[in-house]
Protein backbone atom coordinates (compact mmCIF):
# COMPACT_ATOMS: atom_id res chain seq x y z
CA UNK A 1 0.00 0.00 0.00
CA UNK A 2 1.39 3.16 -1.15
CA UNK A 3 0.93 5.71 1.49
CA UNK A 4 0.51 9.50 -0.32
CA UNK A 5 1.78 12.70 1.46
CA UNK A 6 -0.18 15.28 1.02
CA UNK A 7 1.94 18.38 -0.27
CA UNK A 8 2.80 21.68 1.28
CA UNK A 9 1.32 24.54 -0.91
CA UNK A 10 4.54 26.48 -2.08
CA UNK A 11 5.33 29.51 -0.98
CA UNK A 12 3.84 32.17 -2.82
CA UNK A 13 6.65 33.86 -4.88
CA UNK A 14 7.78 37.80 -3.91
CA UNK A 15 6.34 40.36 -6.08
CA UNK A 16 9.02 42.37 -8.17
CA UNK A 17 8.68 45.41 -5.66
CA UNK A 18 8.86 43.27 -2.63
CA UNK A 19 12.53 41.86 -3.81
CA UNK A 20 13.19 44.97 -4.84
CA UNK A 21 12.54 46.62 -1.47
CA UNK A 22 15.77 45.74 0.88
CA UNK A 23 17.72 46.95 -2.00
CA UNK A 24 15.92 49.97 -2.61
CA UNK A 25 16.45 51.15 1.25
CA UNK A 26 19.42 50.43 1.12
CA UNK A 27 20.72 52.59 -1.55
CA UNK A 28 18.52 55.24 0.15
CA UNK A 29 20.71 55.21 2.90
CA UNK A 30 23.44 55.34 0.91
CA UNK A 31 22.50 58.44 -0.66
CA UNK A 32 20.61 60.06 1.83
CA UNK A 33 21.36 63.50 2.99
CA UNK A 34 23.34 64.01 6.53
CA UNK A 35 21.59 65.11 9.25
CA UNK A 36 21.70 68.87 9.69
CA UNK A 37 23.61 67.62 12.94
CA UNK A 38 26.56 66.52 11.02
CA UNK A 39 26.37 69.72 8.45
CA UNK A 40 30.03 71.23 8.52
CA UNK A 41 30.05 74.31 10.83
CA UNK A 42 30.11 77.80 8.91
CA UNK A 43 31.45 81.27 10.45
CA UNK A 44 30.22 84.59 8.93
CA UNK A 45 31.38 88.33 10.52
CA UNK A 46 30.65 91.67 10.79
CA UNK A 47 32.89 94.62 11.13
CA UNK A 48 32.20 98.11 12.00
CA UNK A 49 34.49 100.96 10.98
CA UNK A 50 33.86 104.72 11.30
CA UNK A 51 36.53 107.29 10.71
CA UNK A 52 33.35 110.19 11.56
CA UNK A 53 29.82 110.70 12.34
CA UNK A 54 26.89 112.79 10.85
CA UNK A 55 27.50 116.05 12.52
CA UNK A 56 23.50 116.19 11.54
CA UNK A 57 22.41 113.72 14.90
CA UNK A 58 26.31 114.79 17.19
CA UNK A 59 25.18 118.51 17.48
CA UNK A 60 27.60 119.56 14.66
CA UNK A 61 30.33 117.56 15.63
CA UNK A 62 31.81 114.40 12.88
CA UNK A 63 34.09 112.78 15.53
CA UNK A 64 37.01 112.51 12.66
CA UNK A 65 39.08 109.49 13.42
CA UNK A 66 41.95 107.94 11.12
CA UNK A 67 42.23 103.97 11.85
CA UNK A 68 38.69 102.87 11.95
CA UNK A 69 38.10 101.61 8.51
CA UNK A 70 41.43 100.31 7.88
CA UNK A 71 40.84 98.40 11.94
CA UNK A 72 37.15 97.05 9.85
CA UNK A 73 39.24 96.39 6.30
CA UNK A 74 42.14 94.15 8.53
CA UNK A 75 39.41 92.33 11.00
CA UNK A 76 37.69 91.65 7.59
CA UNK A 77 40.91 89.76 5.96
CA UNK A 78 41.57 88.15 9.42
CA UNK A 79 37.80 86.30 9.44
CA UNK A 80 38.36 85.37 5.60
CA UNK A 81 41.69 83.63 6.06
CA UNK A 82 40.02 81.98 9.10
CA UNK A 83 37.08 80.75 6.76
CA UNK A 84 34.71 83.06 7.70
CA UNK A 85 32.30 85.18 5.02
CA UNK A 86 32.73 89.08 6.22
CA UNK A 87 30.11 91.76 6.01
CA UNK A 88 32.01 95.31 6.16
CA UNK A 89 30.29 98.24 7.11
CA UNK A 90 32.63 101.83 6.56
CA UNK A 91 31.14 104.71 7.83
CA UNK A 92 28.23 105.94 5.80
CA UNK A 93 27.53 102.93 5.53
CA UNK A 94 27.18 101.66 9.25
CA UNK A 95 23.98 103.23 10.10
CA UNK A 96 21.25 102.05 13.01
CA UNK A 97 19.19 100.25 10.12
CA UNK A 98 22.46 98.48 8.43
CA UNK A 99 23.93 97.32 11.29
CA UNK A 100 21.00 95.70 13.03
CA UNK A 101 19.61 94.44 9.48
CA UNK A 102 23.16 92.44 9.42
CA UNK A 103 23.00 91.20 13.42
CA UNK A 104 19.71 89.64 12.71
CA UNK A 105 20.49 88.16 9.20
CA UNK A 106 23.63 86.67 10.97
CA UNK A 107 21.26 85.57 13.60
CA UNK A 108 19.29 83.92 11.22
CA UNK A 109 21.82 82.04 9.03
CA UNK A 110 23.60 80.10 12.10
CA UNK A 111 22.68 77.27 14.40
CA UNK A 112 24.23 75.29 16.52
CA UNK A 113 28.25 75.31 16.31
CA UNK A 114 28.58 77.76 14.01
CA UNK A 115 30.47 81.10 14.83
CA UNK A 116 29.58 84.54 14.28
CA UNK A 117 32.58 87.69 14.77
CA UNK A 118 31.35 91.22 15.56
CA UNK A 119 34.56 93.68 15.31
CA UNK A 120 33.82 97.78 15.85
CA UNK A 121 35.95 100.55 15.76
CA UNK A 122 35.16 104.14 15.96
CA UNK A 123 33.84 106.40 19.14
CA UNK A 124 31.71 105.07 22.29
CA UNK A 125 29.70 107.01 23.96
CA UNK A 126 26.57 107.33 26.68
CA UNK A 127 22.95 108.46 26.73
CA UNK A 128 21.33 109.01 30.34
CA UNK A 129 19.56 105.41 31.43
CA UNK A 130 15.91 105.46 31.75
CA UNK A 131 15.04 102.19 32.40
CA UNK A 132 16.70 101.64 36.04
CA UNK A 133 19.21 98.70 35.55
CA UNK A 134 22.14 100.93 35.45
CA UNK A 135 23.67 102.04 38.70
CA UNK A 136 25.65 104.63 36.76
CA UNK A 137 22.30 106.23 35.27
CA UNK A 138 24.20 105.94 31.98
CA UNK A 139 23.82 103.60 29.24
CA UNK A 140 26.89 102.90 27.04
CA UNK A 141 26.91 102.93 23.21
CA UNK A 142 28.69 102.43 20.04
CA UNK A 143 28.48 105.75 17.84
CA UNK A 144 27.33 104.85 14.25
CA UNK A 145 26.67 107.12 11.51
CA UNK A 146 23.45 108.50 11.98
CA UNK A 147 22.81 107.77 15.43
CA UNK A 148 24.29 105.71 18.86
CA UNK A 149 23.87 101.84 19.53
CA UNK A 150 22.58 101.50 22.95
CA UNK A 151 24.32 97.98 25.04
CA UNK A 152 20.85 97.15 25.69
CA UNK A 153 20.04 97.34 22.11
CA UNK A 154 23.33 95.18 21.24
CA UNK A 155 22.94 92.39 23.69
CA UNK A 156 18.71 92.12 22.96
CA UNK A 157 20.34 91.54 19.30
CA UNK A 158 22.94 89.09 20.52
CA UNK A 159 20.14 87.11 22.51
CA UNK A 160 18.69 86.41 19.19
CA UNK A 161 21.04 83.90 17.89
CA UNK A 162 20.63 80.65 18.35
CA UNK A 163 21.67 77.93 21.49
CA UNK A 164 25.11 76.93 20.75
CA UNK A 165 26.31 79.60 18.48
CA UNK A 166 29.90 80.92 19.28
CA UNK A 167 30.04 84.74 18.95
CA UNK A 168 33.51 86.98 19.69
CA UNK A 169 32.70 90.89 19.84
CA UNK A 170 36.03 93.12 19.80
CA UNK A 171 35.17 96.57 20.67
CA UNK A 172 37.73 98.80 19.35
CA UNK A 173 36.28 102.00 21.11
CA UNK A 174 35.55 103.69 24.62
CA UNK A 175 32.02 102.75 25.39
CA UNK A 176 31.72 103.40 29.64
CA UNK A 177 30.49 105.46 31.66
CA UNK A 178 33.51 105.70 33.92
CA UNK A 179 35.52 106.48 30.76
CA UNK A 180 33.37 109.64 29.92
CA UNK A 181 33.73 110.60 33.77
CA UNK A 182 37.18 110.08 33.97
CA UNK A 183 38.70 110.43 30.78
CA UNK A 184 42.35 112.15 30.15
CA UNK A 185 42.54 115.30 28.24
CA UNK A 186 42.74 115.39 24.59
CA UNK A 187 45.76 115.48 23.01
CA UNK A 188 46.23 118.06 20.43
CA UNK A 189 46.53 118.06 16.92
CA UNK A 190 48.81 115.62 15.24
CA UNK A 191 48.84 113.47 18.46
CA UNK A 192 46.71 110.22 18.97
CA UNK A 193 43.08 110.58 19.27
CA UNK A 194 40.90 108.85 22.35
CA UNK A 195 37.96 107.05 20.74
CA UNK A 196 35.45 108.68 22.70
CA UNK A 197 32.89 110.82 22.51
CA UNK A 198 33.21 113.91 24.34
CA UNK A 199 30.97 114.42 27.43
CA UNK A 200 29.79 118.05 25.96
CA UNK A 201 28.88 116.57 23.00
CA UNK A 202 27.41 113.44 24.38
CA UNK A 203 24.86 115.54 26.28
CA UNK A 204 23.95 117.95 24.08
CA UNK A 205 23.05 114.80 21.25
CA UNK A 206 21.11 112.77 24.07
CA UNK A 207 18.67 116.49 24.74
CA UNK A 208 18.56 117.20 20.85
CA UNK A 209 17.12 113.26 20.40
CA UNK A 210 16.07 112.91 23.91
CA UNK A 211 12.53 111.74 22.79
CA UNK A 212 14.38 109.28 20.34
CA UNK A 213 16.68 107.93 22.86
CA UNK A 214 14.43 107.06 25.86
CA UNK A 215 11.83 105.57 23.16
CA UNK A 216 14.58 103.16 22.38
CA UNK A 217 15.33 101.85 25.44
CA UNK A 218 11.99 102.21 26.35
CA UNK A 219 11.30 99.56 23.67
CA UNK A 220 13.81 97.11 23.89
CA UNK A 221 12.81 96.78 27.76
CA UNK A 222 9.10 96.10 26.68
CA UNK A 223 11.10 93.42 24.04
CA UNK A 224 12.90 92.09 27.17
CA UNK A 225 9.86 91.75 28.85
CA UNK A 226 11.11 93.83 32.10
CA UNK A 227 14.02 95.89 32.63
CA UNK A 228 17.36 94.55 34.09
CA UNK A 229 18.31 95.58 37.74
CA UNK A 230 21.81 94.29 37.56
CA UNK A 231 24.72 96.80 36.14
CA UNK A 232 26.03 94.88 33.38
CA UNK A 233 29.93 95.68 34.21
CA UNK A 234 29.55 93.84 37.51
CA UNK A 235 28.32 90.66 35.61
CA UNK A 236 30.10 90.64 32.66
CA UNK A 237 33.22 90.82 34.97
CA UNK A 238 32.44 87.29 36.31
CA UNK A 239 34.03 84.95 33.57
CA UNK A 240 32.50 81.69 32.96
CA UNK A 241 29.01 82.53 34.35
CA UNK A 242 25.85 83.51 32.99
CA UNK A 243 24.82 86.79 32.61
CA UNK A 244 21.91 87.90 35.23
CA UNK A 245 21.53 90.85 33.39
CA UNK A 246 20.97 88.98 30.25
CA UNK A 247 18.74 86.79 31.42
CA UNK A 248 16.40 89.76 33.04
CA UNK A 249 16.85 91.76 29.77
CA UNK A 250 16.80 88.62 27.09
CA UNK A 251 14.87 86.07 28.89
CA UNK A 252 17.14 83.57 28.10
CA UNK A 253 20.44 84.18 26.89
CA UNK A 254 21.26 80.81 24.34
CA UNK A 255 24.56 81.90 22.29
CA UNK A 256 28.52 81.95 23.81
CA UNK A 257 29.66 85.16 23.53
CA UNK A 258 33.24 86.26 24.29
CA UNK A 259 33.79 90.28 24.05
CA UNK A 260 37.31 91.74 24.74
CA UNK A 261 37.06 95.47 25.05
CA UNK A 262 39.96 97.59 24.15
CA UNK A 263 40.44 99.40 27.74
CA UNK A 264 39.53 99.35 31.19
CA UNK A 265 36.46 101.13 32.49
CA UNK A 266 38.99 104.33 33.89
CA UNK A 267 41.05 104.15 30.53
CA UNK A 268 40.18 104.81 27.10
CA UNK A 269 40.74 103.54 23.17
CA UNK A 270 43.51 105.46 21.29
CA UNK A 271 43.12 105.76 17.21
CA UNK A 272 46.46 105.35 15.72
CA UNK A 273 47.53 106.10 11.57
CA UNK A 274 46.72 102.88 10.48
CA UNK A 275 44.83 100.33 13.08
CA UNK A 276 43.73 101.60 16.86
CA UNK A 277 46.39 100.73 19.69
CA UNK A 278 43.70 97.87 20.25
CA UNK A 279 43.46 96.63 16.77
CA UNK A 280 47.48 96.60 16.48
CA UNK A 281 48.09 94.52 19.03
CA UNK A 282 45.28 92.47 18.54
CA UNK A 283 47.13 91.60 14.91
CA UNK A 284 50.23 91.50 16.52
CA UNK A 285 49.60 88.81 18.63
CA UNK A 286 47.36 86.94 16.23
CA UNK A 287 51.02 86.46 13.67
CA UNK A 288 48.80 85.55 10.80
CA UNK A 289 47.05 82.75 12.45
CA UNK A 290 50.11 81.66 13.95
CA UNK A 291 49.15 82.27 17.43
CA UNK A 292 48.43 79.17 19.37
CA UNK A 293 46.44 79.47 21.94
CA UNK A 294 42.56 79.89 23.56
CA UNK A 295 40.89 83.41 24.37
CA UNK A 296 42.13 83.52 27.66
CA UNK A 297 45.66 83.57 26.84
CA UNK A 298 44.92 85.36 22.98
CA UNK A 299 43.33 88.39 25.52
CA UNK A 300 46.42 88.30 28.06
CA UNK A 301 49.26 88.57 25.02
CA UNK A 302 46.61 91.28 24.26
CA UNK A 303 46.98 92.69 27.45
CA UNK A 304 50.49 92.26 28.13
CA UNK A 305 51.92 94.20 25.09
CA UNK A 306 50.00 97.36 25.81
CA UNK A 307 51.04 100.27 27.82
CA UNK A 308 49.27 100.68 31.60
CA UNK A 309 47.33 103.77 30.48
CA UNK A 310 45.14 100.99 28.01
CA UNK A 311 44.25 97.91 29.32
CA UNK A 312 41.65 95.29 27.01
CA UNK A 313 39.08 93.84 29.33
CA UNK A 314 37.45 90.06 28.64
CA UNK A 315 34.23 89.06 29.52
CA UNK A 316 31.80 86.37 28.89
CA UNK A 317 28.33 86.41 28.33
CA UNK A 318 26.01 83.08 28.08
CA UNK A 319 27.45 79.79 29.70
CA UNK A 320 30.38 80.25 27.58
CA UNK A 321 33.58 78.48 29.57
CA UNK A 322 34.12 75.45 26.56
CA UNK A 323 34.41 78.66 24.24
CA UNK A 324 36.72 80.27 26.56
CA UNK A 325 39.00 77.18 26.10
CA UNK A 326 38.87 77.48 22.06
CA UNK A 327 41.40 78.94 19.85
CA UNK A 328 39.80 82.31 18.62
CA UNK A 329 38.37 82.85 15.54
CA UNK A 330 38.43 78.92 14.95
CA UNK A 331 35.23 77.83 12.46
CA UNK A 332 35.73 73.70 13.96
CA UNK A 333 37.28 73.34 16.98
CA UNK A 334 39.71 70.52 17.69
Amino acid sequence: MVTRTTARPATKPATKQQATEPVAKQAAAKTAKPAASLRPAKGLSLHLGLNSVSPKHYDGWSGDLVACESDARDMAALATAQGLKPTVLLTTKATRKQVVAALRKAAKALTTGDLFMLSFSGHGGQVPDVTGEETDKQDETWCLYDCQLIDDELYLELSRFAAGVRVIVLSDSCHSGTVTRAAPPMLGAGGPRPRLLPPAIARRTYQQHKAFYDGVQREVSKAAGSAGQVDPDAVLASLGTASSRLTTLAGQFNPQVILISGCQDNQTSMDGEHNGLFTEHLLRVWKSGRFVGDHRLFHAKIRAGMPPTQSPRLYVLGRSSAFVKQRPFTITPA
